[in-house]
């Protein structure tokens, strides 16, 4: 091979490789969560945070998702080569070693820690490492592969975020980031759910107990989600009422909170809203935490 043919393979090489070693971040869910965390930072300060406070979330909390996850595909990396969906991830298809996901985990989460604890207050780092550990250790090591409500317990991991930002801007937490708190909480298993239907024979090989993908859970699943989107509209009209939020942020979560409502009666009628479900409730919470901040500006 010539030279100018090998300098032209040698950039394209390290791109790959650095888009693997990316991946085990799982940027898309990533920028969901600190948009969640950002969002809570508005109505905490009541307008615009401290730009440094904003620079901390969003690198504390990036480090600690990304983290999490890296983490998340050692663990899992048996798992992830069962299932299509996942076995051409970079740690079970072989191109990482297991122990650089691990390594790049830990190293990142004592890099959030720092950056939070540093930039922001020691309660918004240690919220993010709280996130982090029930990630790992309460829903990857312990109810995921044991128990059909796995994602109901370790949900509460991806329901941290917005307590980060808010007690990054405020030293505290109180009814309205708890409520924030519970939107997600409640707004995890229907929307997961509604992933695993679509994806449920992957969880069937790989022996993995998501309800929906056990004999008899896709109903109950169906049943439960109903119940979780009743409860994330109740959690998501609690900052109107604790005058954190104005009358437009009541207005717009009442409407997308109908919306959620409403997929999910339809999906237990027909079963052919599954799809539509999982990306709306991926929208609901984008669009929940934008009005927050709308909200904030215009109460």
């Amino acid at each position: 091979m010539s030279q100018a043919a090998l300098q032209q393979t040698a950039p394209r090489g390290a791109a790959r490789v650095l888009r693997d070693y990316a991946s085990l971040l799982k940027p898309r869910i990533v920028v969901l969560l600190v948009a969640t965390a950002v969002g809570a930072m508005l109505p905490a300060a009541r307008g615009f945070p401290h730009p440094l406070a904003v620079v901390a979330v969003i690198l504390g909390g990036t480090f600690a998702a990304g983290g999490a996850h890296a983490i998340n595909c050692w663990f899992d990396r048996d798992i992830d080569a069962a299932m299509t969906r996942t076995r051409r991830r970079p740690v079970p298809a072989g191109r990482i070693p297991p122990w650089h996901a691990l390594a790049l985990g830990v190293l990142l989460n004592l890099l959030a820690f720092a950056v939070l604890a540093l930039l922001a207050n020691l309660l918004a780092a240690v919220l993010a490492l709280t996130g982090t550990l029930i990630y790992i250790f309460v829903y990857t090591v312990w109810l995921k592969r044991s128990t059909t409500q796995n994602i109901v317990i370790g949900g509460a991991a991806g329901a941290i975020p917005p307590l980060v930002g808010w007690a990054a801007v405020t030293g505290r937490l109180d009814l309205t980031a708890l409520a924030l708190f519970a939107v997600i909480f409640f707004w995890t298993p229907p929307h997961f759910w509604a992933l695993a239907q679509l994806i449920r024979r992957d969880y069937e090989q790989a022996h993995v107990p998501m309800l929906p993908a056990v004999a008899g859970g896709e109903g109950s699943a169906k049943r439960q989600s109903l119940v979780y989107a009743l409860l994330t509209i109740g959690a998501s009209l609690v900052p109107f009422f604790t005058h954190a939020e104005g009358t437009v942020y009541l207005a717009g979560a009442a409407v997308l909170g109908v919306g959620l409502v409403a997929i999910c009666v339809l999906d237990l009628a027909s079963g052919g809203w599954t799809a539509r479900l999982f990306k709306y409730s991926m929208v609901y919470l984008a669009a929940l935490f934008v009005l927050l901040g709308i909200g904030t500006f215009s109460a």
